[in-house]
């Protein structure tokens, strides 16, 4: 569940005008890499058909998809020299602002299940329709405080910045953070650094991961959000929980990020293939041997 939107971006590299973009979108063409999804967000009258068949095309059900009248989300953003720092030039939530999520009869026997950006409240809706999930992740959104700790109590784990891990648990160090955001309810803990990587912190294990090097980025947007689908689609998979699946999904994780970074919007990804991550996940592995 997410948001799925027309973004204008700005890069260093160059720009691009009312591509397709939204949490939703990133997650689910990485997470559909791995297996059948299902999509949950709301659009405009606005919204090519077309847009939709691509995601179909990709295996990803639209059934959950609504579309209300009015425009579709759309987001503008401008990134700087350091691509780590961008600036929003325009948000209109559009139909966003009144989304209700609903999820069809089909998906509340869902196994995992991944809940993008959207406030506390919208991500407890979903929660309340599902049955008996076996995984729910989170993604944080820095606002409505009290509603945020009540959805953390419920999921199981959290994706989160290392400047908002900071934030919520008031810690500096970004273990202690993580260990802090991990007493508030989920037991997993991803905290994402950027063009620095990531840091896994489960049970009683913390596992660091560089970013892998890539040479020309384009577009940084959405980056986030395919990690998360990566991450989430390689456990639903291989229906692994333990401590060491962590490891290599969030590997995968990583990889499908560094693919997506290479040309704006989802462009990348459209053509993505599991052999693709395969292939660069084993070239990651030979950079990190010592």
């Amino acid at each position: 569940m997410g948001s799925i939107a027309f973004d204008s971006i700005e890069t260093p590299e160059g720009r691009a005008d009312e591509i397709l973009g939204g949490s939703a979108t990133y997650f689910g063409f990485a997470a559909s890499l791995y297996g059948p999804i299902g999509l949950v967000g709301v659009v405009g009258h606005d919204f090519p058909e077309a847009h939709l068949d691509a995601f179909r095309s990709r295996g990803i059900d639209t059934a959950g998809v609504h579309r209300a009248p009015g425009r579709t989300f759309r987001w503008a953003g401008r990134y700087l020299d350091d691509m780590n720092v961008r600036e929003t030039t325009l948000l209109e939530l559009n139909v966003f602002a009144e989304f209700d999520p609903r999820l069809p009869e089909s998906y509340r026997d869902c196994g995992c299940c991944f809940l993008a950006n959207g406030s506390p409240a919208i991500q407890m809706a979903v929660l309340d329709q599902l049955r008996k999930p076996r995984l729910v992740l989170a993604d944080y959104i820095a606002n409505h405080h009290a509603d945020v700790l009540e959805m953390l109590r419920r999921v199981d784990g959290v994706i989160i910045n290392d400047e908002e891990a900071q934030m919520l648990s008031g810690r500096r160090n970004l273990v202690a953070a993580a260990r802090a955001v991990a007493r508030l309810g989920p037991r997993i803990v991803i905290v994402k650094k950027g063009a620095h990587g990531a840091m896994l912190v489960a049970d009683d294990g913390v596992f660091l991961l560089p970013a892998f090097p890539v040479e020309e980025v384009h577009d940084p947007t959405g980056a986030g959000d395919c990690f998360a689908g990566a991450f989430m689609g390689y456990l639903a998979a291989t229906r692994g929980r333990s401590f060491a699946a962590m490891r290599r999904a969030l590997v995968q994780a990583t990889v499908a990020a560094s693919f997506n970074v290479e040309a704006f919007g989802v462009e990348r990804l459209r053509a993505l293939t599991l052999a693709d991550i395969e292939a660069r996940a084993a070239q990651f592995a030979r950079m990190l041997r010592a």
